[in-house]
């Protein structure tokens, strides 16, 4: 799974109005109605569901044909025709429409509020209850992030999960760092430039501008909050977040602005096998899970190991923890085959064979206890190290909003600017962050 932080301008527009979007379209069936009595009845009646996603290499896709496979052999009056390759405003247009397909997967969280909210997807709460599924054998931040306002309109299909990646020698012998101060200090130390001050290898890279290193993936490191308990910003007002971005500026600034720019935009893609981590260019990196499975496909001699990242000084229970989110999926409204569709749901997000089969192909975390504990689930100390940290209780996920892809936006903004040193209060410019949000949710009618 290639984890996409922020959805389609498209899928904005629409999920902005989605209730209205939606207005006027025949429901169809949904949820809930009587059905044969055991959620694994063979007394579903036969018929052929449409299964979207965005998986698209051939690796992916196999890895899910697989998993239908599977599915097929207990339902095989259930034939699933499935969709590769879309994204969420193609979901969103089609439920407006009144075209949606029996079962949707999104490789985003962003959508997830809007969804929940406008009914664009269907409730699953009472099929969940009805089949006796535990949801407890979810981690807090999973529930979290596929449901909203006490609707659980997605599940979790496969995640990710955020870490430390490091070049066991560019490090020197030295341990990989757990806490701010040691990072800093550490970057430091392993920093090569040269005479002029050009960087040639970073230690590591401070920039909210460098690939992975979004806000909402650095928050956990200090226990940072998105959001007050009524959903109004709680950026200006948390000092997690001054703590936070006052480290980074430190560290940017030791670098010089301009020269990490430089050295950053000299930077191979971080889909190609010219990311720097590959290439020696950089000795740390804050990374998704995945990267395990690049390095194995295009940097087979590397030598390195992954942990926690490193946490606040002043909060050492924070370690272990990270960032969670992933790939939801659910029955939008006006599927044809909502029983139907709600099965393949139920299967591929609570069979341990079918979520070890997706993990093993795909290389990404699979959700449930028993899927991480299984045999079968191939793993290694560098997996491993994603594993506890999707299931440490103080891994975090960026918490549902209506507005998510403009909270984020609008902050990534703010911490740019502030990187290269055009906000002279950060105190001002974290309430200034807060009022763009909060007149956006006032607007969103949150």
């Amino acid at each position: 799974m290639r984890f996409v932080p922020l959805a389609a301008a498209a899928a904005l527009l629409c999920s902005a109005a989605l209730t209205a979007c939606t207005a006027g379209k025949e429901a169809g069936p949904s949820l809930g109605a009587p059905r044969p009595s055991g959620s694994a009845s063979q007394a579903l009646p036969a018929a052929t569901i449409e299964l979207w996603h965005g998986f698209s290499t051939d690796a992916e896709v196999k890895a899910f044909e697989e998993a239908i496979a599977t599915f097929n052999q207990k339902y095989p009056q259930i034939t699933v025709k499935a969709t590769k390759g879309v994204q969420d405003d193609q979901i969103t247009q089609a439920i407006r429409g009144g075209n949606a397909p029996d079962v949707a997967a999104s490789f985003t969280t962003d959508n997830v509020a809007q969804w929940c909210r406008s009914g664009a997807f269907q409730d699953l709460t009472p099929v969940i209850a009805q089949d006796g599924i535990d949801l407890s054998v979810l981690p807090a931040a999973a529930r979290s992030y596929t449901a909203f306002e006490g609707r659980q309109c997605t599940l979790p299909l496969l995640a990710d999960a955020y870490g430390l990646y490091y070049n066991k020698a560019l490090m020197k012998g030295h341990e990989p760092p757990r806490t701010l101060t040691e990072l800093a200090e550490l970057a430091k130390k392993l920093t090569v430039r040269d005479a002029d001050g050009t960087i040639k290898v970073a230690g590591f890279i401070p920039s909210v501008q460098y690939y992975e290193n979004s806000p909402s993936h650095l928050g956990p490191m200090v226990g940072a909050k998105w959001y007050n308990a009524d959903g109004t910003s709680a950026i200006g007002s948390d000092p997690a977040w001054r703590e936070l971005l006052t480290w980074q500026k430190e560290l940017v600034d030791w670098y010089g602005h301009d020269k990490l720019e430089k050295f950053r935009k000299s930077l191979g893609d971080e889909w190609s096998a010219e990311h720097p981590f590959h290439k020696g260019k950089v000795a740390m990196v804050l990374d998704g899970e995945w990267r395990n499975a690049m390095i194995a496909l295009d940097a087979k001699g590397l030598d390195y190991g992954t942990a926690p990242l490193p946490v606040a000084d002043d909060r050492p229970e924070l370690y272990g923890s990270g960032f969670t989110a992933g790939t939801v999926i659910g029955v939008p409204k006006g599927a044809k085959h909502p029983q139907q569709a709600w099965e393949l749901v139920k299967y591929l997000t609570t069979d341990t064979g079918s979520l070890v089969t997706l993990s093993n192909a795909l290389r990404n975390v699979p959700t449930t206890k028993a899927a991480m504990d299984s045999p079968d689930l191939v793993k290694d100390a560098n997996f491993q190290t994603f594993l506890d940290i999707f299931a440490h209780p103080r891994t975090a996920t960026l918490p549902a909003s209506v507005n998510s892809v403009f909270n984020q936006e609008a902050f990534a903004a703010f911490v740019a600017k502030w990187e290269r040193g055009s906000v002279k209060d950060l105190e001002a410019g974290l309430k200034d962050v807060d009022r763009q949000i909060n007149d956006k949710l006032k607007l969103s009618g949150g």
